[in-house]
């Protein structure tokens, strides 16, 4: 090494060290990343549409699984939970019922499963360049939403030719459940993702509880049963009041109203429309503090993958 080599290198470790990327930390941190987000807006999209096209690829039948997969579980439901089992006895117009609750919960299930997996299926791109990682997460609950538009068409077309159409402005509670559903799937996929990038059994454990959000619903029974099984073993009312909290009871709820037009007032817990306000705020303070778990968590993706 010469002289004017050791110089300039004498004067570089004199330096401090500074950061080449802006702190994260702190609710400035938590915009920056929205900024980037926004910034690779485009780079989503794509992420998106390869999202839905991967999954129905070399496939005969395409994007129709989208319609077949719903269709056979209602089949079952409807058959086994409602004629078999005798659950639409006490539920009118039982098919829209039951299909509606599927469809909400469909999208928190595929939004929930697809976040959690997210990061390690796209750990090529994680090891090979920078992108905010949240924009897989995104992307997730891009496609999840795909589907969910799909299914939704369904249920209005099963809402006018099975049962009674809801021609009222309940229908607008279609927008506060798909709201309350996004935000705290999109907060718990977040902190799961980069959960499942350190411990792979978060992903199967993540089937599990959905497994298990499923029957913890008002999907194949009605809220109404859950507060007379309360009151005829004399539990305490605050089990009922837990169990309505959850945002995904108030999401299916929300559907119901929205789609089932043949639900009274007394099928629903009173004041629903404040319970899902709350718990939407309640969701994006989640937002906020899963991203920041999130950010702290990813430094070591790449070494991990």
């Amino acid at each position: 090494m010469n002289e004017s080599a050791a110089v300039r290198f004498s004067r570089l470790a004199s330096q401090p060290l500074q950061p080449v990327t802006p702190s994260r930390e702190g609710l400035r941190g938590f915009g920056r990343t929205v900024g980037e987000i926004w910034n690779h807006r485009q780079l989503l999209s794509l992420l998106v549409r390869r999202d839905v096209k991967a999954r129905y690829k070399d496939s005969m039948l395409g994007l129709l699984w989208t319609l077949i997969n719903p269709l056979v579980q209602l089949a079952v439901y409807f058959l086994v939970m409602g004629q078999i089992l005798g659950a639409a006895r006490g539920i009118p117009d039982f098919g829209v019922y039951i299909f509606s609750g599927l469809t909400i919960y469909g999208l928190f299930a595929e939004t929930l499963s697809g976040a959690t997996g997210s990061i390690v299926a796209n750990g090529g791109l994680v090891k090979k360049i920078y992108v905010p990682r949240e924009v897989f997460p995104l992307a997730a609950t891009g496609s999840a939403l795909f589907t969910f538009g799909v299914q939704l068409l369904v249920l209005i077309v099963a809402s006018f030719t099975l049962g009674t159409p809801n021609l009222s402005w309940s229908v607008l509670y279609f927008f506060p459940s798909v709201l309350l559903i996004l935000v705290y799937a999109l907060a718990f996929g977040m902190l799961l993702a980069a959960l499942n990038v350190y411990l792979r059994d978060v992903q199967y454990l993540t089937q599990v509880v959905l497994m298990l959000a499923l029957w913890a619903s008002p999907i194949v029974y009605a809220w109404t049963m859950v507060a007379d099984v309360v009151a005829r073993f004399g539990l305490p009312a605050w089990l009922l009041e837990v169990y309505t909290a959850s945002p995904l009871t108030l999401a299916v709820l929300g559907f119901h109203r929205a789609f089932w037009g043949s639900g009274s007032a007394s099928d629903y817990p009173p004041d629903l429309l404040m319970r899902m306000g709350i718990a939407f705020l309640i969701g994006i303070v989640l937002v906020f503090l899963c991203q920041r778990v999130f950010a702290r968590l990813q430094g070591n993706f790449a070494q991990e993958l």
